[in-house]
């Protein structure tokens, strides 16, 4: 059987959007193995210094990701799209173990295979740290980012 994840490419405006919000709510469950199904077996990733490829490795990242990046909130915006292309622009925020908050900014480019798997992930990321009165993302984790919350862009990220 082959896997497919809608919307699937070529992509226009609405369907990158709806895209982009589908790897948001993804990466905001914080679920290694449903977060590793948007991708294709063979994905190939450099996310920061890091290098993966396949499935396995994408888990054990996420796992250990998100085992050391404690309340994680992420916002994806989109940035461009072309035939099976996206990039886009996000910030996350989180605390280490020791309690200090961090925002992080970024960059990503996609790639997607015809069945709307992403078969490239290239991210470039930095790390700010601030205090929790600064923190933006403050949403309950058990559910979606509220529709309302403001956009990268509003928050002038």
């Amino acid at each position: 059987m082959t896997e497919e994840r809608p919307p699937l490419p070529p992509f226009d405006e609405k369907n990158a959007i709806v895209k982009v919000r589908a790897a948001e709510d993804g990466w905001n469950s914080c679920n290694p193995e449903k977060v590793s199904l948007a991708y294709s077996p063979a994905s190939i990733w450099r996310n920061r210094s890091e290098f993966l490829e396949g499935r396995s490795e994408i888990i054990a990242f996420l796992t250990r990701k998100w085992e050391s990046e404690r309340e994680y909130r992420l916002v994806k915006e989109l940035w461009a799209f072309t035939d099976n292309r996206i990039a886009v622009r996000f910030a996350y925020e989180f605390h280490d173990e020791a309690g200090q908050w961090y925002r992080a900014y970024g960059n990503e480019n996609w790639e997607f295979d015809v069945n709307g798997l992403m078969r490239r992930r290239i991210a470039s990321i930095n790390d700010l740290k601030i205090n929790e009165a600064e923190r933006r993302f403050k949403w309950d984790r058990s559910q979606p980012r509220p529709l309302d919350t403001p956009s990268l862009s509003d928050y002038g990220f």
